[in-house]
């Protein structure tokens, strides 16, 4: 009997439940409902008063045109009253003075005296060549008829009956095929699927994400904005693609409401991102993710911190950053540990990712004041005593402050001057399967140097600084220049056969 009481219990407090969570949700929705009623007296009044506003100034702008248009009639009707006026006047005058020599002539002719008569007959023959009658045009000046300033509104009273509610915009269509991403830009082309005048500019959004295929509706990247696009295509430029894709949605606007967003499309953004691999650096270098800056007290004081940061991990670790999301398979393993930490003059770092294949790109720059500093790219069993450049297991480009000033490109322990000024930020273009490394100035792409190798094995991208500091920028792709110097192929003329 308990049990059962119990049971009945049991089931009474769920329906209790249930009934509970009914009436929130009930609740809810009857405030949702309320707060749509004010939102609807609202967005009610304020459509209502741009109405207003809008008839008004429609009615202002025919006000004004009326006023143009009877102004226009009142000067043409003052300009035709004048000129009418005058030739009635001009007649008028004449035809008195015709009159006068009529009567003179009628009274002449009939005169008895004959000796005055030839006299007075020259007179009136001679009045009446210089009358005003004879030289008096007998054409009107100006035409009574005002046809040309008669109007027909027919066409715009269509017009008018015509107008409505602006419609919602539709959806733009994302066109792929006519879309581009090269040279770290983005040009994206949609289309309308229905004309329509009324579109004032368009709304592009846009995120990076590790994820292919159809966006994720949570991301950790937020969608960025580009507001008041004008044509159908937009152009994103000096991206970093530090993520394998980017997701882009689009929106028609008009002057009142926006449309529906477009379905969105992911773009793989293929580029080569790699970090500064910490452990790999010698002592007296200071590495910060992409920064690296000569330091001669470095090594007791990396060896406390170092110390003291075992044990909580390494945040800073590329396998762990957050703008990677997806760890590459590429990706050297963390923390390998004191002994192959470079030493001695072998002020070097390595970068975390390997290079097994393909084509990469990334660009460094150095501050002009190194004493020394070098670029390259090197095997992962490049000995911690090894200097890059020096050893048949890295190549380089060099450059030399100290006591005498050199640039020159190094391997194997072999050297050669190159002619070209020194830039301050240099590209690195390494072509695996074709064995090519190419150096060349970041800013205006002139080849510096390109060495002719066989990779054995992978290489990873290699830097030494002394008494100096440099920063590189990753996850750049291949500049269209740099391809299409290589397909030219320029780079044989400034290779180095002594260098292989």
């Amino acid at each position: 009997m308990c049990a059962c009481f119990r049971w009945r219990q049991e089931a009474l407090r769920k329906i209790i439940t249930t009934l509970a969570v009914k009436n929130e949700e009930i609740q809810s929705f009857i405030y949702s409902l309320k707060q749509m009623l004010l939102n609807v007296e609202a967005n009610s009044t304020k459509v209502q008063e741009d109405l207003e506003a809008e008839f008004q100034s429609l009615f202002s702008l025919l006000e004004e045109l009326k006023e143009g248009m009877l102004m226009k009639i009142k000067q043409d009707r003052a300009s035709r009253t004048y000129e009418l006026q005058n030739q009635l006047a001009a007649c008028t005058r004449a035809l008195e003075s015709s009159e006068e020599l009529l009567e003179t002539a009628n009274q002449t002719l009939q005169a008895t005296d004959s000796n005055d008569f030839p006299q007075a007959a020259k007179q009136i023959k001679d009045g009446v060549t210089m009358a005003p009658a004879f030289r008096l045009s007998l054409k009107a000046k100006v035409s009574d008829n005002m046809s040309h300033l008669m109007v027909d509104f027919a066409q715009e009273r269509r017009m008018l009956q015509a107008l409505k509610f602006l419609p919602v915009p539709s959806t733009p269509v994302i066109d792929l095929a006519e879309s581009l991403v090269a040279d770290n830009c983005v040009t994206l082309v949609w289309r309308m699927p229905d004309e329509d005048s009324k579109i004032d500019h368009y709304v592009l959004e846009y995120r990076r994400t590790n994820f292919e295929g159809p966006p994720r509706l949570k991301e950790d990247q937020p969608w960025m904005v580009i507001e008041g696009i004008r044509q159908t295509e937009y152009t994103l430029t000096g991206l970093k693609f530090d993520m394998k894709y980017m997701n882009f949605r689009v929106k028609a606007c008009n002057k009142a409401v926006a449309g529906e967003f477009s379905e969105s499309v992911t773009l793989e953004t293929p580029a080569f991102m790699f970090r500064l691999d910490a452990s790999t650096s010698h002592q007296n270098l200071r590495v910060d993710d992409l920064s690296v800056e000569w330091d001669a007290m470095g090594g007791k004081v990396q060896d406390i911190k170092a110390r003291e940061k075992d044990g909580k991990g390494r945040t800073a670790s590329p396998v762990n950053s957050p703008a990677r999301g997806v760890p590459s398979p590429k990706r050297m393993p963390s923390g390998r540990g004191g002994r192959d930490r470079f030493t001695a003059e072998s002020y070097t770092v390595l970068g975390d990712t390997l290079i097994d294949g393909g084509e990469h790109y990334w660009e460094v720059r150095y501050e002009p004041d190194s004493k020394a500093f070098g670029v390259g790219v090197a095997y992962r069993s490049l000995g911690r005593f090894e200097q890059l450049g020096k050893t048949a297991a890295s190549w380089c480009l060099h450059v030399n402050n100290w006591l005498q000033v050199s640039f020159t490109a190094k391997h194997a322990n072999k050297a050669k001057v190159l002619e070209p000024p020194v830039p301050d930020c240099l590209g690195v273009h390494c072509d695996f399967h074709q064995g090519l490394l190419s150096f060349y100035n970041a800013r205006t792409k002139q080849l510096l140097h390109t060495f002719k190798a066989k990779f054995t094995q992978p290489v990873l991208p290699a830097f030494t600084v002394w008494c100096g500091s440099f920063q590189v920028t990753t996850g750049l792709q291949v500049p269209s220049s740099v391809r299409c110097l290589q397909k030219r192929g320029s780079a044989t003329s400034s290779s180095n056969t002594s260098l292989t």
